[in-house]
Formats: structure tokens, sequence, C-alpha cells
């Protein structure tokens, strides 16, 4: 019988980009096949153009970690979540303009269309997963029966469904029309990570903290399908349009890419110094995209996709099914099918052939270039309350949670992480660029308030920094208002004291009266 690794073409990584300043979160590839998108620990959205020697976009506006992003399905927007409570839709242009969703009231882990475009879902620590109107760009309904966070959540193909998966180591699914779970699959060692839906709606795949990955059919709500062939925990994975075949990342380091007619691992891939944060497959398969703790996006060629459907079912004719066109809506074998995690498969030496393109020049939008001074200027106040203010609008935005745990992640990963990403942690900044203006750039980027203007000196941008300056002032008179509201509840609860004490003793007086008088 042919091998699998005889009638395939090897994956072969195709570019690398550098531009963020830290640990790659969620990458996404445009539909138009012109653009990948990838979201950072650095609380940047990049938009990296696929052409050659095309410029790259960095956008600036999220207060924290981006944990997910996700282009519409025409392309024409970019939606990004993040640690610091909010969704934001972007418009992938030089404007650098987004629109910001608030309703969580903990971290956002991640952020999916619906796929004709017209809603999103998201997955936060509140425990809760939203479901908002694009064009309307408001709040729509929650769906809460999760017991702790929630990491990941998708709608089917058709819409009807989204499955959801979390901490509290289950995967739910709901029906978008009753907004009730219809089912829940508990069945994980640890925390669920990662949900999604094969093309065709027919399945589910779930991975997890333990490592396991999973594939439900729907029709039949059992588990067709079960890989154990990571060592470490699962972050991320994608399916291949066709169905065929499912990539994953993990903290070991690797990309993983099983082939699910045959029910086993065909490649392991080692382009990445650490954890593998995300993986994704570009619409149409032929390429996929891989980002992690050492701050880079690697964007491979699939090839291992070249044969046509036709071969690849005369290849699998001898797979025993009573079915003819063998697919994934009807995989063999249908009971758990376990993998050791020595690899049997193929292994792509980790010294993958060179491909590297250079580094692409990267255009800063969606910043201010007005600085600290300039900024304490439009609302009069002084260094130190200008400082107290910014103290403030973080505190307003911050999480209890102070450790760093995005899509499953722990501290202690990061922390094995930092010491192998240190050396590839590349700024990329316009050519000319002193120390003195990176430093410039660092304060601006952790700076509370965004101009979402690629052009500063524009009329718009400054209204919005006036806007801004407003809002910022609005939360100041609020809380004085709070305060004096407190202090006159005090001063009630004083003179309502004293009067009251003020009736004690003309009580007491009148009966040391009433008494002399009985006693003459």
């Amino acid at each position: 019988m042919i091998t699998m690794a005889s009638v395939m073409e090897d994956p072969t990584l195709d570019r690398h980009f550098k531009g963020h300043k830290d640990v790659v979160t969620c990458a996404d590839f445009n539909p138009n096949r012109k653009q990948l998108a990838s979201g950072s620990v650095d609380k940047t959205l990049m938009i990296w153009n696929l052409a050659p020697k095309a410029r790259a976009f960095r956008f600036v506006g999220h207060q924290d970690a981006i944990t997910g992003v996700q282009f519409s399905p025409s392309g024409s927007l970019v939606a990004t979540s993040s640690k610091d409570r909010t969704v934001r839709l972007w418009t992938p242009s030089m404007k650098g303009e987004s629109t910001v969703f608030k309703a969580h009231t903990a971290a956002v882990r991640s952020v999916a269309f619906s796929h004709d475009g017209h809603r999103l879902v998201t997955a936060s620590d509140d425990k809760s997963v939203k479901v908002w109107s694009v064009h309307r760009q408001s709040f729509v309904y929650s769906l809460n029966q999760h017991t702790n966070w929630v990491r990941c959540a998708r709608f089917s193909p058709d819409g009807r469904l989204i499955a959801s998966c979390g901490d509290d180591r289950c995967v739910r699914l709901w029906d978008t029309s009753t907004k009730h779970c219809i089912n829940c699959l508990t069945d994980y060692g640890g925390s669920a990570t990662f949900v999604d839906f094969n093309s065709s709606g027919t399945c589910i795949a779930s991975s997890g903290a333990d490592s396991s990955l999973k594939i439900w059919d729907l029709r039949t709500n059992k588990l067709i399908q079960h890989y154990q062939v990571h060592r470490a925990g699962i972050n991320s994975f994608s399916f291949h349009p066709s169905n065929n075949y499912l990539i994953s990342g993990s903290s070991d380091g690797t990309v993983k890419i099983l082939d699910l007619l045959e029910g086993r691992l065909i490649y392991t891939l080692h382009g990445h110094k650490g954890a593998v944060i995300t993986v994704t497959f570009s619409r149409t398969g032929d390429l996929f995209a891989s980002g992690g703790a050492d701050s880079q996006v690697l964007m491979w060629k699939t090839n291992f996709d070249s044969k046509s459907y036709l071969d690849v079912l005369q290849h699998h004719s001898r797979r025993s099914s009573p079915d003819p066109p063998p697919h994934l809506s009807d995989i063999h074998p249908r009971t758990p099918h376990l993998h050791q995690p020595q690899s049997t498969a193929i292994q792509i030496s980790p010294a993958v052939t060179d491909t590297r393109s250079a580094d692409p020049h990267v255009v800063e939008l969606g910043q201010t270039v007005h600085n600290n001074k300039l900024l304490n200027s439009w609302t009069r106040l002084t260094p130190t309350q200008a400082t107290a203010s910014n103290h403030h609008s973080n505190d307003f935005l911050a999480h209890p949670d102070a450790t760093l745990r995005v899509e499953g992640w722990t501290g202690g990963e990061i922390a094995s992480w930092a010491g192998s990403a240190t050396g590839n942690q590349t700024g990329v900044h316009s050519a000319g660029k002193g120390r003195r203006e990176e430093e410039e750039e660092e304060t601006v980027q952790t700076h509370p308030l965004e101009v979402l203007s690629g052009h500063p000196s524009s009329l718009d941008s400054t209204l919005q920094h006036i806007v801004q300056q407003l809002d910022i002032l609005t939360q100041t008179v609020s809380v004085l208002e709070e305060r004096l509201t407190l202090t006159e509840d005090k001063m009630k609860e004083c003179l309502l004291h004293q009067s009251q004490i003020l009736k004690d003793v003309r009580a007491s007086g009148e009966r040391r009266e009433a008494e002399s008088d009985s006693t003459d």
C-alpha cells in the first residue's frame, strides 16, 4: 500500500513577519487573500500585506493584550478582542479607525463573525458569551451557563448554533434562536482552550490544556476522533476548508498536521522558538499561518492539499465504510482514536529551508503624537494630576486577574517563553527614528488615551482629543459627585443623631420636672 508521504508534498515555510514586540496571540487571513492580521500581548493589531515588499500596518487602540482577531467575511472589517474588556471593529486602511464595543465586565478572550457577517460572538472571563450586531454596533444578548472563564466561542456555518468552551472543562452548544444551551460535552481533564466547527457544520472540534484534541459528530452527539499527539496544552487549531486536515498549535513549540480521513498525525513542524499560540488556514487552504511566544508570525504553503479530491478518494478507497464518499462526516473508526505522544509520522526538520523574507516596513496608525505636556495643557492639569488621571483610567479598565492568562495560558508558561523569545523581539520602527523618538512612541502607546486617526494634525484628531479629555473630566466629576453624595449622607446622619440626642435630653428633662412636681 502506498504511504501518505509518497502522495503528498511537504508544507514549506514561505515568509515570516517580524513587528510585534511580545507574544503573538491570534491571527487570521483576509478572505481577499491579500492580507494577514495578527494580535499580540503588545496591545497592537498588525495587518501584513502579502504582496512582496508591501508595507505592514500597526494599529494602536487597545489598552491591554489582544486575545482574538478575525476578518469579516467580506474582508472590509477586522474584529479584535482584548483583556481590556472591550471588542473593537477596525477598518483595515490607512485611516486606522475603530469602533469600541463595551458590555463585558472582564477580559474578552475571543471574537468571531457569523458567516453572513451580521453578528459577532465573544467569550469572556466574566463567564458569559455575548452576541453583538455589527451594523447597529450594539450588544444583542448574552449566554450565561458557564461556571468559569469562557475561552472561545464560534458560530456554526449556518448561524443556528454557537459553540463555546472554557475553564469549567466543558463545551457548550447553544441554539441562537431560543438562546438555550442544547448540549454540554464534559469530557476534559483540564480547561477547554479552543472550539470550532468544520466547514460543513456537521462536526465540532475542541482542544484542551491536557493536550487532547477531540472531534464530535453533532448529528449523533458522539466523540468520533480523539488525538493525543502534543506533549503540552493545545492553544489553537484550524480545519482545512476541505475538512480533510486539521492543524494545531501547542505550548510544546510545535505545529501538528492531522489527516482526518486516515485519523492520524502526518506532519510535525518546528518553526517557532517557544510555545505556538495561534494557527489558522487561509480561506482557500493553500496557506496557513502560525504565531507564538517568539513574537513572530510564520506563513506556510500548505502543499499537502495539492492533490485533487478525486485522487484523495481513490487513495482512501480501502477505508471500510458503507458510505461512498469518505468525508469527515463519516470518519472511520468512530471510536476514540488515540495516538501515542511519540510520532510515527513524518518529522519536518527543525532546520526548515530558510525562505524568510526581509522584515516589512511598518506604518504606525492609530497613535497620537501629542506628548504628556500638551495633553496636560488641554485639561489644565498639573503633571501630578495628569499622572493620577492616567492611573484612574488604567484602574477603570484593569481586570482583577493580575496574571497573564490569554487563551488558556498560565503565567508559568509565559515566564518560560520569555527566555526563548528575548532574542526575537524586534521592534519595527519607521526608518530614521532615533532612540528618543522610540521612547516617546512607547510612552504614547501605553497612554490611556488613543487617537484613531492616522493624521494627528487634522481637525478630527483634535476633536477626538477633546472628546477623550472630556470623558476623563466626566469620570472625575462623577467621582466628585459620588463623594459629595457620601458627604451629604454623613451630614444627614450626624444631624439626625444630634436631633435624636436633643430629643432624648428634652425627654429626660421633662421626666425630671414631672418627678420633682410629684415630690412637691
